[in-house]
């Protein structure tokens, strides 16, 4: 087991720029943290993973061989947001289960999506999608006098700012300048500020979203906030797409498939987001007709 747990090179990297050079404590601490939530929660570790912010474990349950995944942040605050948005989505097919929790540890156990397959890698068309938005809604959940969740300002403002510090590390700052930036911000917060308020995934899009039971979505991850869940909608239309014209087709046709949701909004988060989708492509110089579409979207 300890071999899964320990913490590599490039993630602590990761981590390092994510977090801060305190994380490293954590990284050496993790195998001791995971032994005593195996023991706690009865598992035996099969695999390892994770992401930008997380440590992800495929564990089997002792007690009947069933498949479970452990999830650990170094930021307890994250976890804690995760866990009251999966929560508040309890129940709903279209979001992962959560077993168990101990925030104190920044620990998520987390029912297994099978297949499991990510989005991405499968062919999806938008009725399935309009589903997984559809459900997202359903529970019509406001704000908790004690919720931990942030508004949708805040989520936005991270982005904007790791993906200046993107552009600016991989040497491509003179193709967004900071207006261009400052001006997408701007129109984001404004969308923000004046939109509708109900419990918005934050990080909707095909890789965090996992094929289910009878070929229906899954999602996962939550970086939850408050706000228009008109965000969610962003990756779903903007994906492949290299042309205005299949773009508001596409928000046309969900438009018809989802309630509540308002064109005229998920056409202006796509053009004040663009900049944040075509960053990256562009930092691992993917130089594809979409990327340009998304360079002339952000510029609009």
């Amino acid at each position: 087991m300890r071999e899964l747990t320990l913490v590599g090179p490039e993630v602590r990297d990761r981590f390092v720029v994510r977090f801060g050079p305190d994380v490293l404590g954590w990284c050496d601490e993790l195998p001791v943290v995971v032994g005593r939530l195996a023991a706690r929660w009865d598992l035996e570790l099969v695999g390892a993973g994770g992401g930008g912010t997380s440590r992800v474990f495929r564990c089997l349950r002792r007690e009947d061989g069933s498949p479970v995944w452990l999830k650990l942040t170094p930021d307890p605050v994250i976890a804690t947001e995760e866990a009251e948005a999966l929560r508040a989505w309890a129940g709903t097919p279209s979001v992962v289960t959560m077993l168990a929790q101990e925030l104190g540890e920044g620990a998520l156990l987390l029912e297994s999506v099978e297949p499991g397959v990510p989005v991405r890698e499968l062919a999806w068309r938008l009725p399935e999608v309009a589903v997984l938005l559809r459900e997202l809604r359903a529970p019509s959940p406001t704000p908790a006098r004690r919720s931990v969740l942030r508004p949708l300002s805040h989520r936005i403002g991270f982005l904007f700012d790791l993906t200046g510090r993107r552009l600016a590390g991989a040497g491509e700052s003179g193709l967004f300048d900071s207006a261009l930036l400052g001006r997408a911000r701007a129109a984001a917060l404004e969308l923000a500020a004046s939109g509708p308020v109900g419990l918005v995934h934050g990080d909707l899009h095909p890789a965090n979203v996992l094929s289910g039971p009878g070929a229906g979505m899954v999602a996962i991850d939550p970086r939850p906030a408050w706000g228009d869940p008109d965000f969610d909608t962003v990756d779903w239309v903007l994906d492949g797409v290299v042309d205005r014209v299949e773009l508001e087709r596409r928000i046309e046709e969900l438009s018809v498939l989802v309630p509540g949701l308002s064109p005229d909004r998920v056409l202006g988060w796509c053009r004040a987001l663009a900049v944040l989708i075509a960053v990256p492509r562009i930092c691992e110089r993917r130089n594809d007709s979409e990327t340009e579409f998304l360079v002339r979207l952000a510029r609009s």
